[in-house]
């Protein structure tokens, strides 16, 4: 591996600049990334190992980006668990978990049996990069929000109230989510990601004293299994839950943007690399405000334990690929 930039800054190690990887840094704000996505569905993207990796390399190829992340989607590992999926553009189950009689009926991932074009896909990545390449998950509360709302939600009152008043049907899917979670993130681990992220999207939907009670034991036991990486945990607007996450044994938090990095440091006691935080609509701004503000996120950095820079989300398919550019390029020192 030529460029191991994002492992020393895990490894607690003071480095010149912080690396620089993008949530959704193959995607279709790339050209490249739509020529491929033209000629088949995001599905057969997903499980056609030979395409996911040509698009996890599009943009480590246009950028030098320091770390490639696995071409897939959060909501790959819960089809075979036994949930009907498509997306339609967005994410719709047509068999929704809405009882304990309907968790009671899902199954564990076997990943090498399920999900083997994940697995075939880490393995050509990593025979093809000379960058770390990192493998990731949905966080099991973000996965359950889809499996029980059906598809995306602005209340998450489904969610919620089944959480509430089916204590036990909520906790069988957690369960069942958080070790499928384990094997996935492990496989992936074991056939060449050296770190491994976990997105936790809609945690923020929470109040402190739910995600407590409800969210953080099945991160916590998910982190605790995982053996011989890096973990980053990303919940985001998240940053309420202080108490709760510096209480986890993972090796960096992400930060979106509704927080600093040197107060979210300070409310975790400075026992976490972070990773962030910039606002992904800032790409649609002139290079002179995202010069201004990619300063401001670094120098904030510098002030904590370890920084990797990051978007507070993912990358919007309209975002100018020359502010991207533009962007890296002055995080690496590129440009002025």
């Amino acid at each position: 591996m030529k460029n191991d930039l994002l492992l020393k800054v895990l490894d607690g190690e003071k480095v010149e600049r912080p690396p620089i990887w993008l949530m959704r840094q193959a995607g279709r704000y790339m050209k490249e990334y739509r020529d491929v996505r033209s000629k088949v569905t995001f599905l057969e993207l997903c499980k056609t190992p030979e395409l996911a990796c040509e698009v996890t390399l599009q943009p480590i190829r246009a950028f030098g980006l320091d770390a490639a992340i696995v071409f897939s989607d959060i909501l790959i590992p819960i089809e075979p668990m036994g949930v009907e999926l498509d997306f339609n553009p967005a994410p719709v189950i047509a068999n929704p978990i809405r009882s304990k009689t309907d968790a009671e009926k899902l199954t564990l991932v076997d990943p090498y049996k399920d999900l083997n074009f994940v697995i075939e896909t880490v393995k050509l990545l990593v025979s093809k990069l000379d960058v770390p390449l990192i493998g990731f998950s949905g966080a099991p509360f973000t996965l359950a929000c889809y499996m029980v709302e059906g598809k995306g939600s602005k209340n998450f009152d489904v969610i919620k109230t089944f959480m509430r008043n089916d204590e036990d049907g909520y906790r069988i899917l957690m369960e069942k989510l958080s070790d499928s979670t384990i094997k996935y993130l492990q496989a992936q681990i074991d056939n060449g990601c050296p770190v491994v992220q976990i997105f936790d999207t809609w945690a923020g939907v929470l109040s402190p004293y739910d995600y407590e009670k409800y969210v953080f034991p099945y991160v916590d036991y998910i982190i605790n299994n995982l053996k011989n990486a890096k973990v980053i945990y990303f919940a985001k607007n998240g940053a309420t839950f202080f108490n709760s996450l510096k209480k986890l044994k993972c090796d960096a938090l992400g930060v979106d943007w509704s927080v600093n990095l040197e107060d979210y440091a300070k409310l975790t006691d400075d026992e976490f690399v972070l990773q962030g935080n910039m606002d992904p609509t800032l790409l649609f701004a002139s290079q002179d405000k995202i010069r201004e503000m990619t300063k401001t996120i670094i120098n904030e950095g510098k002030n904590i334990k370890g920084h990797i820079f990051n978007l507070g989300h993912g990358i919007l398919p309209q975002t100018p690929v020359e502010n991207v550019e533009f962007l890296v390029k002055f995080v690496k020192g590129e440009v002025e």
